[in-house]
């Protein structure tokens, strides 16, 4: 008996209503990607693993999916190493590339190695697959799409505010609004580590701080604890577990907290630059709020960092995120190229939207008439009037064989095809089409010039 087929966990596939869906969304962010004057560009699905390894951070690096290598891979390894499973001496000398863990990294490797012929400040957008070994649960896949919009060779404060109004473009475009935009600083996180005596101790710090909505305000302070951050410096912070009010309130009491903190200080400002132009411009449907446990565990970010969280109601993690990272492409080599950007998580969207009812009916990939088939010569005259409506972008198609006319009917049905097109021999004397609308049942005889009318 044969094996049922299967997918790999954290995969799927994705039917033609699904597909055409999500190329909605796509081609919105495009739209809007090319409106704030991003240019695309792609990268290979897999990149030398020295390129992504080092990158994200230890708990990152565990997440990158390794390939291995062709032929006998396992020929230059020493049998010791097999035995003691030595793991990261092995893997080097058998898996040479990774499949890339996101868009930024190989963004990065893809500006250095270019170089010479890009004009800076460089406006990029991708829209590409990434993979991550993580563990699938709802909203989190193995495989999933990115699309990311960068700007590098700039250090203006104004294209963070412009990434901000990109965001909110984007999901008032889709009718996703009242989605939160929230915004942090990596200096202000710096800043706090510094005046509490921790800064030896930032990353910990800020990734335990990170999961605050996630574990609470104790899974916090014990995860601090037993990355031996001490209970005095958890005290300091104690404001941070419950920091509310306005933006500018906001912004006052971090001021206040970070006085002598040189480097927080500076967050500090880019924070009320960004905020206050922003509030003054104005957002269509999205909000703007500063989330001071916001950290995202990425070493890379330096400055501004944003997350955007799906409207309240809907229980789904982030589906959008960013930073500015002020030196990224620095590790291939290429110093001080500052860089900001955003990313958009495709499938969250979709499943936010999916819940929501927001797609609209228009969107699906189906056509607009099926012509039945009652003969070879019904078929051709059939044939020639669909050649001219295709010419005219209408979707119509002809059904292939000559069943029994309650089947094809079946057919369009099941497909969601709004119409069907009859024609017989009278029809075809007379030069017309029998057009029946399939959801009120409605029939009547039309020319050629009042098919493609109802049709477009």
């Amino acid at each position: 008996m044969a094996q049922k087929p299967s997918i790999p966990k954290g995969t799927r596939d994705f039917s033609p209503a699904e597909v055409a869906k999500r190329n909605y969304i796509f081609s919105t962010i495009k739209t809007n990607f090319e409106k704030f004057g991003f240019q695309p560009i792609e990268t290979p699905s897999f990149e030398n693993s020295e390129t992504l390894m080092g990158k994200y951070g230890e708990e990152g690096d565990r997440l990158i999916f390794k390939i291995l290598n062709s032929g006998e891979y396992l020929k230059n390894v020493p049998l010791e190493f097999l035995e003691y499973r030595q793991e990261n001496v092995v893997t080097p000398k058998i898996s040479e590339k990774a499949l890339r863990y996101d868009l930024t990294v190989p963004f990065a490797r893809y500006v250095v190695q270019h170089q010479n012929e890009i004009e800076f400040p460089f406006k990029r957008y991708q829209i590409q697959p990434v993979w991550r070994a993580d563990r699938p649960q709802k909203g989190r896949f193995r495989e999933f799409y990115q699309c990311d919009a960068d700007v590098v060779g700039s250090n203006s404060l104004w294209q963070e505010v412009e990434l901000v109004q990109l965001y909110d473009s984007v999901f008032s475009q889709l009718g996703l609004g009242g989605v939160t935009i929230k915004i942090n600083n990596r200096k202000i996180l710096s800043g706090i580590a510094e005046v509490i005596g921790a800064s030896d101790k930032l990353i910990d710090f800020t990734v335990a701080l990170d999961k605050l909505d996630k574990i609470g305000e104790d899974g916090v302070k014990k995860e601090m604890l037993e990355k031996g951050i001490s209970e005095t410096a958890i005290e300091k912070v104690q404001p941070l577990f419950n920091f509310t009010g306005t933006i500018n309130e906001k912004i006052e009491k971090l001021a206040n907290l970070l006085a002598n903190s040189e480097e927080g200080m500076k967050g500090v400002n880019e924070l009320k630059f960004i905020c206050d132009n922003v509030m003054t411009l104005g957002l269509q449907t999205a909000f703007l709020d500063l989330d001071v446990t916001l950290a995202r565990g990425l070493n890379y970010y330096t400055g501004a960092i944003f997350e955007v969280a799906a409207p309240k109601g809907v229980a789904m993690g982030s589906i959008g995120g960013g930073g500015r990272y002020d030196d990224l492409t620095g590790i291939f080599g290429l110093k001080n190229m500052s860089g900001v950007g955003i990313s958009f998580g495709l499938d969250r969207i979709a499943l936010v939207m999916e819940e929501v009812g927001l797609f609209p009916e228009a969107v699906l990939a189906t056509s607009k008439a099926l012509f039945l088939n009652f003969g070879d010569k019904e078929a051709l005259y059939s044939m020639k009037a669909i050649g001219k409506l295709r010419q005219k972008g209408i979707k119509v198609e002809l059904y292939p064989d000559k069943s029994k006319i309650d089947k094809q009917f079946k057919h369009a049905d099941r497909r969601g095809i709004p119409f069907a097109v009859i024609v017989g021999e009278s029809e075809i004397e007379r030069e017309e089409f029998g057009l029946k609308n399939l959801a009120t049942g409605e029939q009547q005889k039309v020319d050629f010039a009042t098919l493609v009318t109802l049709l477009q």
